[in-house]
């Protein structure tokens, strides 16, 4: 599995800067030879009007495992219910925790993610369910070939290079077992 590396800001080591440890996951959602992505909103604090695709952060306590997570993340960000399939790539950024560290030093996140190849059970994009935290403002099933065009967040580049090139192969795995293939139980949030 191909690994991207994000290269830590120079001040910050893991003795001195109050370092966490975080794992998230991507879902690369492909629909007839279309790739769901999202537009940062405005308000987003790192990367306003930028694009990525759905995913996020784990809740350590919130999601029983890795599957669940990926259908948590996306059924929050874009209101789709999705089969998680393989990891295809891994890759790390760091990113301001928020807070300051108990030494008064700002804390920084290291962020540690897997993209995942996930098939779609429903398409019909909403961003209902949205957290405050999401940030999200445009989703788009955007064609393959277009994706290139698309102005996308700094750590996602490599991994979108990865997808692409080896799109082939991961769409003839076959992901989805019938068990698989049930939506999280999630409320709708309001």
């Amino acid at each position: 599995m191909p690994l991207s590396r994000a290269e830590a800001p120079p001040h910050s080591t893991p003795a001195d800067s109050g370092l966490r440890l975080e794992f998230a996951q991507k879902a690369f959602i492909v629909h007839r030879d279309r790739l769901l992505m999202v537009r940062k909103a405005a308000s987003d604090p790192y990367h306003p009007g930028r694009w990525e695709v759905p995913g996020g952060r784990l809740e350590v306590v919130a999601d029983a495992d890795l599957d669940d997570h990926i259908r948590r993340e996306v059924w929050e960000e874009v209101g789709l219910r999705v089969v998680p399939g393989p990891p295809f790539h891994l890759w790390q950024w760091f990113m301001p925790a928020g807070r300051p560290a108990w030494h008064g030093r700002a804390e920084v996140r290291r962020v540690v993610a897997a993209a995942r190849l996930c098939r779609p059970v429903t398409v019909e994009v909403s961003l209902a369910n949205q957290t405050d935290e999401d940030h999200l403002a445009e989703p788009a099933w955007v064609p393959l070939p277009e994706i290139d065009g698309h102005d996308l967040i700094p750590s996602l580049r490599p991994v979108m290079r990865a997808f692409l090139r080896m799109l082939p192969v991961l769409t003839r795995l076959d992901p989805v077992r019938p068990e698989q293939a049930h939506a999280p139980d999630l409320p709708a949030r309001g």
